[in-house]
């Protein structure tokens, strides 16, 4: 593939996997809003301990395959066929057990409103497995733009089914009805638009194939869940459910601009660098521009977030929501490493060291215990606060093993994101202290975003940042592709 048809490909794929998640996402986000304002914390955080068990388990059903297959270069209909098999198979063991483990945890956290709950949300493991499949499929022909018609329809019928239960009073069944059809119509969208059918055939060299690159990803994929959950379970067991509604709301946010754009850059550059895995000059130089370039728009977009989080929550979601707004700027910080994190274990994934990638994640968890015993015995501030403190130590291990096979040390890291680090600061400086003034939020909030752009891109200009000019040539380029 020559040089100039792999940047185009991956420009395309960037920008149709970016529409998916500001339009199919940025339709939820919306949606969220609109519940926010009609439900209560209480309500949000019994969804969210519901949450705690589908996402951990979520990540079981999927086993890791989906990036064996991406990884693979000669895959065929066989391993298609079972990998969806094997995904389906486990969903449903998996929402067996979950269904009659529900009143057993409903119990430990005292809510027994929660076995329904449970049980209902647990379909969303079998929903979830009916899509892996057309999503790998499509991710490997880094076809975002069928993604992104299948999340849009989701998205925006699931949202009406969610505020219109709201409107009539269903409380949290509300939330359940929103997530569960929304899960359910992005993969019916998916079997429709991308065509793909089982015809049953199952591999067993396929399956021990898989199984043999993706259990490692499957078991660190399912440590990382569990532990970024028992954030959730702490907070729900040793505070309350309206706590834990204010804590998932502002984590929610947060995630929003990092966790997601950031999914946006790995679900393109993977299938791409593992095209070129066997080419380490270029695999290399573009492992550095994918770090220097999301982490100059994600420092600056997560600090700007922090520094503005109180007009922010208040605007959105309204005053009953301020104690999320105290949460947002340390959960900022803490996500603004996240993309570190996830470009260099993406890079391991490429070369192909699953175990590695398993070794790093057991050693983080040892480590993450520290800010869930600060959570348990102090408070939710010193949770966060070591979060960050934690989140620092995992940048010096995941980057250690990507730098020694690729010459790209964790303080040449440091040294390329910390021009994007030092402008986003100088934002935050620069819009912070407006919400002192004796002014309404709607006002000092739009003052913000706008004395904040301008203080970025002044700056930005000023000292010619190399990521600011190639993004700005970008859109430039965009735009005028646009006109024609």
């Amino acid at each position: 593939m020559a040089r100039e048809s792999l940047k185009d490909k991956t420009i395309k794929g960037s920008f149709w996997s970016a529409a998916d998640a500001f339009l199919g996402q940025g339709v939820t986000f919306l949606v969220g809003i609109v519940l926010a304002r009609l439900l209560s914390p209480k309500e949000y955080g019994l969804i969210g301990i519901a949450l705690i068990f589908t996402i951990v388990l979520n990540g079981i059903v999927d086993s890791g395959f989906s990036t064996a297959l991406i990884r693979k270069k000669d895959t065929t209909d066989v391993d298609y066929n079972t990998m969806f098999i094997t995904n389906m198979v486990i969903s449903f063991l998996l929402f067996i057990g979950l269904y009659f483990a529900s009143p057993f945890i409903s119990l430990f956290f005292n809510r027994p409103e929660l076995t329904h709950v449970i049980r209902a949300m647990g379909l969303i493991l079998i929903f979830q497995a009916l899509s892996i499949t057309q999503v790998t499929i499509l991710t490997k022909r880094i076809d975002f733009k069928t993604k992104t018609k299948a999340s849009l329809i989701s998205a925006v019928v699931s949202g009406v089914i969610g505020i219109a239960m709201a409107f009539m009073g269903y409380g949290v069944w509300a939330l359940v009805g929103q997530k569960l059809s929304n899960t359910l119509l992005y993969s019916i969208c998916l079997w429709i638009l991308n065509h793909w059918l089982p015809n049953g055939s199952f591999s067993r060299e396929s399956f021990r194939y898989m199984w043999g690159f993706g259990w490692k990803l499957m078991l660190s994929g399912l440590l990382e869940n569990t532990w970024s959950q028992l954030y959730q379970v702490v907070v729900g067991k040793c505070y309350s459910p309206a706590t834990l509604g204010q804590y998932s709301r502002s984590k929610e946010y947060a995630t929003i601009v990092s966790a997601h754009f950031t999914s946006i850059i790995q679900r393109v550059t993977y299938p791409v660098l593992s095209e070129v895995q066997d080419d380490q000059e270029r695999m290399i130089s573009a492992y550095r521009r994918i770090i220097k370039m999301t982490m100059f728009v994600i420092a600056l977009l997560m600090i700007f977030l922090g520094a503005v989080s109180e007009p922010f929550i208040y605007c959105l979601i309204g005053p009953k929501w301020h104690e999320a707004s105290t949460y947002l700027p340390l959960i900022c910080l803490s996500m603004s490493l996240y993309p570190l994190h996830a470009i260099n274990l993406n890079m391991l994934k490429v070369q192909g060291r699953s175990d590695i990638y398993l070794y790093l994640e057991i050693i983080k968890k040892i480590i993450s215990v520290g800010p869930l015993c600060l959570g348990i015995f102090f408070s939710i501030y010193w949770m966060l606060a070591g979060s960050f403190v934690t989140g620092v130590i995992a940048f010096f291990l995941n980057s250690y093993y990507t730098g020694k096979k690729l010459h790209y040390s964790s303080f040449m890291q440091i040294k390329d994101i910390l021009p994007s680090y030092c402008i986003g600061g100088i934002v935050a400086l620069a819009v912070f202290f407006f919400k002192y003034l004796p002014l309404s939020y709607w006002l000092i909030l739009p003052i913000q975003i706008v004395v904040g752009i301008s203080v970025g891109i002044l700056i930005c200009e000023s000292i010619k940042l190399d990521e600011y000019m190639e993004l700005k040539g970008i859109l430039i380029k965009a735009i005028a592709r646009i006109k024609k």
